[in-house]
């Protein structure tokens, strides 16, 4: 991807030459919340990426998102969806559900 994984972006320690507008920053988590969305809802099977982090979101030419490392993904019917899953991905961006054995 033209841009990189967005920590790329995050992380940089050359802000300044590489800084995003907030309009960019805006879409790239619209983008991303949308790409998640879709996986969990909208997709026949819901996947539940299980490790979504800055590394993991390629940002194309146009700053557009594509979700990317399904090595952790699970695949879930809707009935599942509402079992325990073992916990799993990059524990600081772990959702707050996965981490207190909420159901997903």
């Amino acid at each position: 991807m033209a841009n990189g994984s967005l920590d790329k972006w995050i992380f940089n320690k050359n802000k300044e030459e590489f800084m995003l507008d907030w309009d960019t920053r805006y879409n790239i988590a619209l983008g991303t919340a949308k790409g998640l969305a879709y996986l969990h809802e909208d997709y026949e099977s819901n996947i539940i990426h299980c490790d979504i982090k800055p590394e993991n979101v390629l940002l194309d030419d146009n700053f557009r998102v594509k979700v990317f490392d399904f090595g952790l993904a699970k695949l879930m019917t809707r009935e599942q969806r509402h079992v325990f899953a073992t916990l799993r991905g990059t524990t600081v961006y772990l959702a707050p559900e996965w981490i207190t054995n909420c159901a997903i």
